[in-house]
């Protein structure tokens, strides 16, 4: 029977032989338990069990990654790695989101024969295309509706991230939609809570929008933080919507990917998909998931726009890891899919030139807070510094010497380049 199947790459740490923790991996996760059972016929195996690919032997390790690993009989103390693939029938559990979790995940993090278990990568088949129709503006789309080409997005966030009264953020959106702002989003602290209700906030936020237009003839892209629970994501979509907005934003983790789906069947505007909390499922290296299998999920799911964190930022991920994720989301899934990626933390015109080396694209959201807000000539200075950095970046001229000639980089150095 010619079966369609996902592949699971998964980094291995076990007490017992890669054979055996893979084997435990398939069985877990698809027709085995802790013992044979009679149902468990070699026609039912052979129909929904899982199947290794594959097994390549990394290095060892002296001692367990994870606590509550047990250990064979006459262990040699030594905790093999390696990189696993397993394949799953699809028809155990369909073109399904939230059950492909349960099968590619589910127990396997408990199972007391691995000491480490990280989920690498997703291999997935047509059928998730056929059911999940993916972002609906991504990369193109974004750009259509700010009007901003052959440059990165450049934009920020509302600071401080809570307390301000609905006069105080309409009057800051104002002036830095007059600074130029192509985006800026609410803090992902700041949705719809009781001193500031989403209802009053999107009144604020859009009549500044307007009146900026009106003077400007640019209207920003502002992504108004919706997270709650399907019932409020509805509502709060649908209220900015109808007042002009052209965004929202959901703290993925928060909603879920099923509430990323739900959004998704009836968003009219791009989805800003911010990924906070993310660090506990992934700093650890021998445990959690690896943002390249992650924000697949994220894509199918309808993220338009995806946070993958920033060079040379405050947060511990390294640069090389924020570059694979910048890969990741720009790289081919199902011939389109396209969402793009958000680089943010402790940004400045200073880390445009590390950025656009390190990816040689330009098809990214580049937001700086503090790095934009806290230019010593102002908001406006900020932004035009930010532009600046990337067309060094992208001429390939050094950023000192290029702000030789821009006093509004020239003081970002001064302010942002000396830490």
């Amino acid at each position: 029977m010619n079966q369609e199947r996902v592949t699971a790459v998964y980094l291995v740490e076990t007490p017992y032989s890669l054979e055996k923790a893979a084997a435990s991996i398939a069985g877990e996760q698809s027709t085995g338990t802790f013992t044979a059972v009679p149902g468990e016929t070699d026609a039912l195996k052979a129909l929904h069990g899982a199947v290794v690919e594959s097994i390549e032997p990394l290095e060892e390790a002296d001692a367990p990654s994870l606590p509550g690993a047990k250990t064979p009989t006459n262990h040699d103390g030594k905790y093999r790695r390696g990189i696993v693939k397993v394949s799953f029938p699809l028809h155990n559990f369909g073109p399904s989101i939230p059950n492909l979790m349960s099968a590619v995940a589910g127990n396997l993090y408990e199972l007391q024969e691995l000491s480490g278990l990280r989920l690498l990568d997703l291999e997935l088949p047509d059928a998730f295309a056929a059911r999940y129709p993916g972002p609906k503006f991504g990369i193109e789309g974004t750009r259509k509706l700010t009007g901003v080409y052959n440059r990165p997005i450049l934009g920020t966030i509302v600071k401080p991230s809570v307390g301000l009264s609905m006069e105080e953020l309409s009057a800051l959106v104002e002036r830095l939609a007059l600074a130029g702002m192509d985006f800026i989003k609410d803090d992902e602290l700041n949705a719809n809570p009781p001193y500031a209700p989403l209802e009053h906030k999107v009144k604020a936020v859009m009549t500044a929008v307007e009146r900026a237009a009106d003077r400007t003839g640019k209207k920003l892209m502002y992504a108004f933080n919706i997270t709650g629970d399907y019932d409020e994501l509805k509502r709060g979509h649908d209220l900015v919507v109808a007042a002009g907005g052209n965004c929202v934003m959901v703290s993925i983790l928060s909603v879920g990917l099923s509430g990323l789906t739900a959004l998704n069947r009836y968003s009219e505007v791009p989805i800003h998909g911010h990924r906070n909390q993310w660090g506990m499922l992934t700093r650890s290296p021998l445990l959690g998931i690896e943002f390249t299998a992650y924000q697949k999920l994220c894509r199918l799911a309808g993220a338009d726009h995806l946070h993958v964190n920033g060079l040379q930022s405050k947060f511990y991920e390294s640069d090389a890891s924020v570059v694979r994720s910048i890969e990741a989301c720009t790289a081919p899934l199902f011939g389109g899919y396209a969402t793009l990626p958000v680089v943010s933390s402790a940004q400045w015109a200073g880390t445009a030139p590390a950025t656009y080396a390190a990816t040689r694209t330009v098809d990214v959201m580049h937001l700086a807070g503090g790095g934009m807000l806290a230019h010593p000539d102002g908001p406006a200075a900020g932004f035009e510094s930010m532009k600046l950095g990337w067309e060094a970046a992208v001429q390939g001229i050094p950023l000192e010497r290029y702000a030789a000639q821009h006093p509004a980089l020239q003081r970002a150095i001064e302010k942002y380049g000396k830490g």
